[in-house]
């Protein structure tokens, strides 16, 4: 097996260059380090783990905890973040929330009692004074997906500022009556996602001076089948049905167009449709909606996680509150036109 002396007298470098360049170390120079990273890639070189863990008290590899893994947000994030950590050299630990209180507090434990990690990503979890307590005391920087969160960087679209452009593009081709499809209190999850997007909604309608009937409005479970159900009921009843629909997740505002066209009617000449999300499916569905780049988002969260692991300077790794809001774009298709009478 290949080892450092193997690459050191290939490269024609002492081993402490080698361990430098290797490690990322700012002291090697860039003609040495290009040599030895070329020396090791010919012999096939494989840093091993444990004596790098030994040697810098770092194991390179990162925990990433979420509350689900088999919804798409989640999956699409965890996607971005893994493919930004592999191609920087790290090495990840999923972790699932789903398995409720006593499962989360396993999880912190293992995370923090255990040092399996060097730095923390979080998805849609809003971690506890007494969580961060216990990373921040073991100087385990914390990067957040999702929403704010008192004493940690975090990177989050503006939900409420999501569900107001998305409610004003329906108002800007005419539309008057306009119904949305948010979030039932189950999927409230810890930043409250859905009241944010559904507060935008209102927001929109009374800065239009449009009026807001309740039975314009109905709960889903931001999935298509809970977007299918809810927009049905809705368009039911055609003498009080509304002309547009906001739907809270892209998915859902699929499940919308096919209630839609199940009924009978015609998208967008009947209804119009938006959603939030930027799902792949969305080109598709012929979907408006309010893209929020969710794979970026991932890969930015993982990288500026290991530009903190990785920086010289000690103060970087300390935690502290901070919050980047990820820019937000409206793509216009087919689902959403102008209202004719």
């Amino acid at each position: 097996m290949v080892g450092i002396i193997e690459v050191a007298q290939h490269a024609g470098v002492s081993t402490a260059t080698v361990s430098r360049a290797l490690n990322g170390k700012a002291n090697v120079s860039a003609r040495a380090r290009e040599q030895v990273l070329k020396s090791a890639r010919e012999l096939g070189y494989v840093a091993s783990s444990s004596a790098y863990t030994l040697a810098t008290g770092k194991t390179k590899n990162v925990g990433v905890v979420m509350p689900f893994v088999d919804r798409w947000f989640f999956s699409s994030v965890l996607e971005g973040a893994v493919n930004a950590l592999v191609n920087r050299g790290y090495d990840v630990t999923l972790y699932s929330l789903s398995g409720g209180k006593d499962n989360r507090a396993r999880i912190f434990d293992e995370l923090v009692l255990r040092k399996r990690v060097d730095g923390v990503l979080t998805v849609g979890v809003k971690i506890s004074e007494a969580e961060l307590a216990k990373l921040t005391e073991l100087e385990k920087p914390i990067i957040g997906v999702g929403g704010p969160i008192p004493g940690t960087r975090t990177i989050a679209i503006d939900d409420e500022g999501a569900g107001r452009l998305a409610t004003s593009h329906l108002i800007s081709m005419g539309h008057t009556k306009i119904g949305m499809i948010s979030g039932s209190p189950v999927t409230e999850m810890d930043f409250h996602q859905p009241h944010l997007r559904r507060t935008g909604y209102q927001e929109a309608l009374l800065d239009a001076n449009l009026s807001f009937d309740p039975r314009w409005e109905a709960q889903g479970d931001f999935t298509v089948g809970g977007g299918y159900f809810a927009a049905k009921q809705m368009l039911g009843n055609p003498e009080n049905a509304p002309t547009a629909i906001f739907c809270a997740s892209d998915e859902m505002g699929f499940g919308a167009i096919q209630a839609a066209r199940d009924l009978g009617l015609r998208v967008p000449q009947d209804v119009s449709v938006v959603g939030i999300d930027g799902h792949p499916l969305g080109e598709f569905y012929g979907l408006s909606t309010v893209d929020q780049s969710v794979h970026q988002q991932g890969a930015k969260a993982a990288n500026t996680l290991v530009d903190i692991l990785e920086s010289n300077d000690p103060k970087a790794q300390e935690n502290f509150e901070s919050i980047t809001f990820w820019p937000i774009d409206l793509v216009v298709r087919s689902s959403t036109a102008r209202r004719t009478l």
